[in-house]
């Protein structure tokens, strides 16, 4: 297996490693991806890995985010940019450079033949830099996606991309996001969008547009013909700008998602809004979420689309109305045969309005999404909602969490789901949630044949909840996904549930984390997973498993065939418990990934690990960061990929691995090293450049 991948994250290269990388990429002939985000590479680091990618003839995709190559260093890069014939994605974003290092590449995308991605976020990129990427854009015709986010572009520099715009013919994205764009420069970029035909997404959130800028993007929509997707998130357009955009949506025939979020459009935009709706056929998305937006605008907007046939998603989470909108909103619903997807999150609607929406359930025959999460429902209105789902034939996805349901909402809620014929999700994640509405639940799942998604993280169902569940687990047969995660399970509910597991035929996913289930509650896990058929994920991280739960696992390994995730990281399990799982993976046929994170196994524990992958031939993703391996152990896993044929990629990130512990992955054959946050020095980069 040769070498593709290499995430150097964190790694402290420095200018002396990248020269040393630097001259292995001159010879290396497979590499194709390499990340050297965050490692204190300057200009002269910079300079030597530009002179690399003149010679260099695989690597495709190249990440130096947060180094601090500054103007000298993009320069180097550019003109490297002359010459390379394979590069397709370049990430230089937070490199401290400004108008000079994208004068540079700028001149570079005239003359490259293969750049398709170039992310500059986060830059002190000003409007004379953006005028030389404008100009370079003009001529180039490769480049797809152009990322300036967080930089310091103005109207002069907005108004040299527009002109780009209107000549460049294969940029599809365009990213100016929180920069400093005022209404001139909408006017320019709107200007460049009426002659363009490629660009299909623009991204303008957070810079300072008014209701003016508003207006000169609405008159280039009148025109432009390919422009699917505007955000004019987190700007100040107010209603006066919606006022000017509605003016020409019914006349555009391209655009379909819009994003309007954190306009302050108040209740007066939101009804220009609504006219504009009624007339545009084109428009499925439309995100107003944060807009100060109360029951009246809410009103505004609901009944207008009743007439809207394209619709299809709505988001106004976060949009400060209550009950009142929310019992429009329910009329609009048992008329409306377009909406699909609803989200009325982070609102005040409460059990008012949830029983309104809930009778608009009975009635409605399209909407398959509905999003009420953080809207203060209690009881009440959980048994509104869950008293409809027993009639509606359409929803297939409910999300309450966050809300205060409590155990009388989800007994509603398990009453409903012995006769809801069509819902596959459902999330109540916390809702103090106990044993009781857990039980409730439970025998809802004894009768339902359709639900596979059921979310009750961050809940109190303890022991007695995870019982009920468990018994519900030895009979239904659809369930595909649970997760119980923080929910106060200790050994006892992880028996109930080990218990169900050996009945299951049809649960692949199940999430434990963050409870404390404990050495017994593994053991009767383990005993589960050695006759359970279906689970192909199991997630018990931070339990408190230690050696005694850890050896039950990996004789479980075993003999289970089908098992294929299994998260254990921010455990106890120590070397020991190291090496009963090594012996279990030994024997293993089907684990593919395995979380073992910041569980104390030290050398001991890798020498296990090492082992184990010199005979097993299924594991492809093994995660040991922050588990106090140094050198030594460093050795025993390098030694150990020299015979291993399958795994591709090893996180060791924030171990104690040194510049001698490196050192001895040259010789293995995993795909993808992850090394970030080790202490690697110069003599690490010596030792990669034998494994490039």
């Amino acid at each position: 297996m040769t070498l593709t991948a290499l995430d150097l994250t964190g790694g402290k290269v420095g200018d002396d490693g990248a020269q040393l990388l630097g001259d292995a990429l001159k010879r290396n002939t497979a590499l194709t991806t390499l990340n050297l985000c965050s490692n204190e590479i300057g200009l002269v680091g910079a300079q030597y890995l530009g002179d690399a990618l003149h010679h260099n003839m695989t690597l495709t995709s190249l990440n130096l985010r947060h180094n601090q190559i500054g103007d000298a260093g993009a320069e180097s890069i550019g003109i490297a940019l002359h010459h390379i014939t394979i590069l397709t994605t370049l990430d230089l974003s937070y490199n401290e450079f400004g108008d000079v290092g994208a004068q540079s590449l700028g001149n570079a995308l005239r003359h490259s033949r293969t750049l398709t991605t170039l992310y500059l976020k986060g830059n002190h990129i000003a409007d004379a830099g953006a005028q030389s990427l404008g100009d370079g854009l003009r001529c180039n015709k490769t480049l797809t996606a152009l990322d300036l986010m967080n930089n310091q572009i103005g109207d002069a520099g907005a108004q040299s991309l527009g002109d780009a715009l209107g000549h460049n013919r294969t940029l599809t994205a365009l990213n100016l996001e929180d920069n400093q764009i005022r209404d001139a420069g909408t006017q320019f970029l709107g200007d460049g969008l009426q002659y363009n035909i490629t660009l299909t997404c623009l991204y303008l959130l957070n810079n300072q547009i008014g209701a003016v800028g508003a207006q000169s993007l609405s008159n280039a929509l009148r025109h432009n013909s390919t422009l699917t997707f505007l955000s004019l998130s987190n700007n100040q357009i107010g209603p006066l700008g919606v006022q000017f955009l509605g003016a020409r949506l019914p006349q555009n025939t391209a655009l379909t998602s819009l994003d309007l979020s954190n306009n302050k459009i108040g209740d007066a935009g939101a009804q220009s809004l609504g006219h504009a709706l009624q007339h545009n056929r084109t428009v499925t998305i439309l995100i107003l979420s944060e807009n100060q937006i109360g029951d009246v605008g809410a009103q505004f907007l609901g009944d207008a689309l009743q007439h809207n046939r394209t619709s299809t998603t709505v988001n106004l989470s976060n949009a400060q109305f209550g009950d009142v909108a929310a019992q429009s909103w329910g009329y609009i619903l048992q008329h409306n045969n377009t909406f699909t997807d609803l989200d009325l999150s982070k609102n005040e609607i409460g059990d008012v309005g949830a029983q309104s929406l809930g009778d608009a359930l009975q009635y409605n025959a399209t909407l398959t999404d509905l999003y009420l999460s953080k809207n203060h429902i209690r009881a009440f209105g959980a048994q509104s909602l869950s008293d409809q789902l027993r009639r509606n034939t359409v929803l297939s996805h409910l999300h309450l969490s966050d809300n205060h349901i409590g155990d009388t909402g989800a007994q509603s809620f398990g009453n409903a789901l012995q006769h809801n014929t069509t819902l596959i999700a459902l999330d109540l994640s916390n809702n103090e949630i106990g044993h009781v509405g857990a039980q409730s639940l439970g025998h809802g799942l004894l009768q339902n044949t359709t639900l596979v998604i059921l979310y009750l993280e961050k809940n109190q169902i303890g022991d007695v909840g995870a019982q009920s569940l468990g018994d519900a687990l030895q009979y239904n047969r659809t369930l595909i996904e649970l997760d119980l995660s923080n929910n106060e399970i200790g050994h006892v509910g992880a028996r109930s549930l080990g218990v169900g597991l050996i009945q299951n035929t049809t649960l692949t996913r199940l999430y434990l984390n963050d409870n404390h289930i404990g050495d017994v509650g593994a053991q009767s896990l383990s005993n589960a997973l050695q006759h359970n058929r279906a689970i192909t994920v199991l997630y018990l991280n931070n339990n408190q498993i230690g050696a005694v739960g850890a050896q039950s696992l990996g004789d479980a390994l075993q003999h289970n065939r089908t098992l294929i995730d299994l998260g254990l990281s921010d455990n106890e399990i120590g070397h020991v418990g190291a090496q009963s799982l090594s012996d279990g993976l030994i024997q293993n046929t089907t684990l593919t990934i395995l979380g073992f994170s910041n569980n104390q196994i030290g050398d001991v524990g890798a020498q296990s690990l090492a082992n184990a992958l010199q005979y097993n031939t299924t594991l492809i993703t093994l995660f040991l960061s922050t588990n106090e391996i140094t050198d030594v152990g460093a050795q025993y896993l390098a030694d150990a990929l020299q015979h291993n044929r399958t795994l591709a990629t090893l996180y060791l990130e924030a171990n104690e691995i040194g510049d001698v512990g490196a050192q001895y992955f040259p010789n293995g054959r995993v795909d993808k090293l992850i090394l970030k946050d080790d202490e690697m020095g110069d003599d690490t980069m010596h030792a990669l450049l034998e494994l490039l």
